[in-house]
């Protein structure tokens, strides 16, 4: 039987997700991760105190720290946790990355507006809130090539669409068409697609499936493939993320 999602999420309910089209947002306690790299940015917000992002030795402490993809790190933190988790195709991408002034080792540091994000969501309408001051909405420049070629990744995920088919619809070579899209996503096709691949996962299971048919509707090759992604991405196995009890909401 599917799983019951409240229709309210109460501000004694922790762990969250919230799930929007290409971005995600969690908010609970800190959970252990071990190293990973992610496909996106990712903010990351110590609530009850500053967190520390390990970068190949080179430690970082701060209450807010912007995460960009591909990089591979140990976030460490005491206390509760909100973590959202940016489709560097959106136009939310740029405006946070705006509100860093100060970078140590790729990481931005101190949002300008980092006292607004110390108050986590306790709803839906406060998680979009939280979402909005971390990342207000804003028009955002990128080229309509590589721009209709990520909104066919993030419709249709399981797609096996390849590099050159996408590459011919947008009228580009392959190899320009590979490089304009890391230069204009900051992140390589395969991670996009992954990442796409994952928020779908995200989206099934919030309808109350199970892990078996999220990886089959997302393209996964199996549920164990789903699960190496996962925890490759985010620094923990997903089974463990649903243990918590964790509700996960696509509002």
């Amino acid at each position: 039987m599917p799983r019951q999602v409240p229709e309210s999420l109460p501000q004694t309910c922790y762990p969250a997700i919230w799930l929007w089209p290409g971005h995600a947002l969690y908010s609970g306690p800190g959970l252990g991760l071990q190293p990973h790299s992610g496909s996106v940015w990712c903010l990351a917000v110590g609530i009850d105190a500053p967190l520390t992002v390990d970068v190949g030795g080179r430690r970082i402490r701060a209450r807010t720290a912007l995460i960009p993809p591909r990089l591979t790190h140990h976030l460490v933190m005491t206390g509760r946790l909100v973590s959202c988790y940016l489709d560097p195709a959106s136009h939310r991408t740029a405006s946070c990355r705006r509100r860093f002034d100060q970078m140590r080792h790729g990481i931005g540091v101190g949002h300008r507006d980092e006292e607004l994000l110390l108050e986590p969501p306790d709803d839906d309408i406060g998680a979009l809130r939280w979402l909005d001051a971390a990342a207000p909405s804003a028009v955002q420049e990128m080229d309509p090539r590589i721009e209709l070629a990520a909104k066919q990744i993030r419709d249709d995920p399981a797609a096996a669409v390849s590099a050159s088919e996408l590459a011919a619809a947008v009228g580009l070579s392959e190899s320009r068409f590979l490089h304009l899209f890391r230069q204009e996503i900051g992140s390589s096709l395969r991670r996009y697609r992954l990442w796409s691949r994952l928020m779908r996962a995200g989206a099934e299971i919030a309808a109350g499936h199970n892990l078996t048919t999220a990886a089959a509707e997302a393209g996964f090759a199996s549920p164990s493939h789903l699960a190496d992604r996962f925890k490759a991405t985010f620094g923990l196995p997903a089974t463990q993320l649903l243990a918590t009890g964790v509700v996960v909401r696509a509002p």
